[in-house]
């Protein structure tokens, strides 16, 4: 049977398929009569025969040329409702992914018995280790997803492959999933370094979802890495993605409910990294309300993430850290309000620090970090706790920002609790006995305020509106001088332009453009086994990163930031950079790289695309890569939303055509990034200004303007 024929497709997975938006499937439905009819679904979210569809697209030329992943999506859809399918792969992306290169590809030649032997004898040897998999069973309905699997491992990655199989696993669940960030995940786990810069080496977090906060701990020199999850399918992501990423740690992952049925009752973690899931109502209050974790008083039913704040303490040593993402309400409601206050009296909440929307799902909500550690009994109970506003005067989400703002203080806090003076607006350490009033609110821009009047120096703080009005107007001034001098930009005279097109894939195969990247880390060498983590490096060669590339600032990575034992792509003048992954609400961003740019190392999670000068321009081509329609056609995934490459298309034009649409690309890029340098230096000034005039240190103005 046709492993394709019993495959049903929703509109938007036909909008992936095809490289088109939605809205397009909508018009071929409703004006092509020969558009297949829906074989079940719903009236409102039908679903398509894929079969039916690939022919009907096939026919009009619309149907791009496969990709591995593409390939592992319609092998796994020809198993509807059947997730047990994707979830018996996972020790095979482990497998597959020790082997070399060589070897790989020879796998989905072999029969269908020695194909079955093969993934048996991998079922053996990792699937103890992948929770939610036990005595898995194998037959010939396997060897075709299984074919599919071993080519997107060759091709595109083990961890490619491990998001093509959790798309298959959520699917099935009925179950959303809230990432965290990995930007913010990296926040978290720095925020667990002691004053020394020490990381601890084991971690615990009780709600791993698919591991981005594991991840994060053992990139930044966790060794031992803790996970539960009340999901099977969440769970055994993590494991894979840490075995994958970091081969060499101690994992051990499990499935259950943290707070009911704790894996993990006797461990005492160095640190813990939590997002737990907000607003359960049932979280087990009833059941649980003579639990030895209450230690700063039993949670109230209403209050399921002071339970998680309470868990997360019981598994750390006195002087352990705990870092947790938080709804803002934790921090004012009324109901909490016994137990914040007891966790403020008894030195166990250190920080509390709000952080911009966007930043995580709910992306409308400012969520708070929470930062803390068990009281030792053998030391002097802090006097104060750390608050940080990192939303205060932001309109965009600025990591680089943000981390600047929370590290800066929370290590200068660390290094000398009494003496700490904040930064105006921003930051401050508030004495306990300010925070223990009737309603113990721990919002951080209820107290910045009057925390940080003490770090004002009127004198010192004039000159630094001084110097910032000196770079806004600089910045002013280079908007200006590229602001269109010569009229509006002239339209089209009989409606947009129709292209003809190619795929990137296309452009490939003709040899007009090449595809690099870094792959991430966690690789194994030839033999199995693991390769050590690289040593911190002072200098070094420097590396492009994501963040680079989202801010339009010079390279901030090194060498010793990038994994070791792969080859890592150098960037060339006129090389065309793709952000891979879409984060906060973010389009993809492409940037061309300029002189003096040259002989950086190319980060992970970005796409190089090096194209041949005589037949592509390099803005031409970034222009049209980053195109919003052209960018979510070509996105896949669900928890972890990437761009494929290969499904973005470029218009085929002359060269001399490309080259004036390039020159305006670069010109639009050139404007923004103006734009936002005079939005920041515009936000800077007047957010100083506001902070002197509103802490007594400044006077206004002596003609009343700024």
């Amino acid at each position: 049977m046709n492993q394709q024929a019993s495959a049903l497709v929703t509109a938007a997975e036909i909008s992936r398929l095809a490289g088109v938006t939605r809205a397009t499937v909508s018009n071929w439905r409703r004006r092509h009569r020969d558009f297949p009819t829906p074989t079940g679904g719903t009236d409102t979210s039908p679903t398509y025969d894929l079969a039916a569809v690939r022919a009907w697209l096939s026919a009009r030329g619309q149907l791009p040329e496969d990709t591995p992943a593409d390939e592992l999506r319609t092998a796994l859809r020809a198993h509807p409702g059947d997730g047990e399918v994707a979830l018996r792969l996972l020790p095979a992306v482990l497998t597959a992914a020790r082997l070399d290169a060589r070897e790989r590809e020879t796998l989905p030649g072999l029969r269908d018995d020695a194909l079955l032997r093969w993934i048996r004898s991998a079922a053996d040897a990792e699937a103890a280790d992948i929770p939610g998999i036990q005595d898995p069973e194998y037959g010939a309905d396997t060897t075709g997803p299984l074919r599919a699997l071993l080519r997107c491992v060759s091709v595109d990655g083990a961890e490619a492959a491990t998001d093509v199989l959790a798309e298959r696993l959520l699917e099935d669940s009925g179950t959303g999933t809230y990432v965290t960030p990995r930007p913010l995940a990296d926040l978290m786990a720095r925020l667990l370094a002691d004053s020394t810069g020490a990381f601890p080496a084991s971690v615990l977090d009780p709600a791993c979802g698919t591991g981005s906060l594991l991840i994060a701990a053992a990139s930044a020199g966790a060794t031992e890495l803790h996970g539960q999850d009340i999901l099977a399918a969440q769970a055994a992501q993590t494991a894979v993605r840490l075995r994958l990423r970091h081969p060499g740690a101690v994992i051990s992952v499990r499935t259950g409910d943290s707070l009911r049925a704790d894996a993990f009752r006797s461990l005492v973690a160095d640190a813990v990294l939590c997002n737990p899931p907000y607003g359960v109502r049932d979280w087990g209050h009833e059941d649980l309300a003579y639990d030895q974790r209450w230690a700063y008083g039993v949670p109230p039913k209403g209050e399921p993430e002071l339970a998680w704040v309470q868990h997360s303490l019981a598994h750390v040593a006195p002087g352990g850290r705990a870092v947790l993402l938080m709804p803002p309400a934790v921090a004012e409601r009324t109901a909490g309000r016994r137990v914040r206050a007891q966790l403020v009296r008894d030195g166990a909440l250190r920080a509390v620090v709000s952080l911009p929307p966007g930043a995580a799902t709910p992306l409308h909500i400012g969520l708070h970090l929470w930062v803390l550690e068990r009281p030792d009994p053998q030391a002097e109970a802090p006097g104060t706790v750390l608050l940080v506003d990192a939303a205060a005067g932001g309109r965009d989400l600025d990591w680089a920002a943000i981390d600047e703002t929370v590290l800066s203080a929370w290590r200068r806090y660390l290094a000398d609790q009494d003496g700490f003076t904040g930064t105006p607006g921003t930051a401050g350490a508030v004495p306990i006995t300010d925070l223990l009033d009737e309603a113990t609110d721990l919002t951080p821009t209820r107290h910045i305020q009057q925390a940080s009047r003490q770090a004002l120096r009127p004198a010192a703080l004039a000159r630094h509106a001084s110097e910032l009005y000196d770079h806004l107007r600089q910045a002013a001034g280079d908007l200006t001088g590229l602001s269109p001098t010569d009229g509006d930009w002239p339209p089209v005279d009989d409606g947009p332009r129709d292209w003809r097109t190619a795929t990137v894939a296309d452009l490939l195969r003709g040899g007009a453009v090449h595809l690099l990247r870094t792959p991430p880390g966690g690789r194994r060498t030839r033999n199995g086994q693991a390769l050590p983590p690289p040593r911190p490096e002072h200098g070094g060669r420097p590396a492009l990163t994501a963040a680079d590339v989202l801010d339009n600032r010079p390279a901030s990575g090194t060498e010793a930031d990038l994994p070791a034992g792969v080859p890592l792509p150098s960037v060339q003048e006129g090389d065309v950079l793709l952000t891979e992954t879409l984060r906060g609400g973010r389009g993809a961003v492409a940037r061309v790289v300029e002189p003096g740019e040259e002989g950086c190392f190319l980060g992970p999670h970005l796409l190089l695309f090096r194209p041949d000068r005589r037949r592509l321009d390099a803005w031409f081509l970034a222009g049209f890569l980053a195109a919003d329609q052209n960018v979510n056609a070509a996105a896949t995934g669900t928890s972890i939303v990437r761009v494929d490459p290969r499904r973005l298309r470029v218009p085929l034009l002359p060269l001399a055509e490309q080259q004036r649409y390039g020159a305006a690309f670069r010109r639009l890029h050139e404007l923004r990034t103006a734009a936002r340098r005079a939005d920041q230096a515009a936000e800077d000034v007047t957010r100083l200004l506001n902070a002197g005039l509103t802490g007594g240190a400044l006077l206004p103005h002596v003609d009343g303007s700024a």
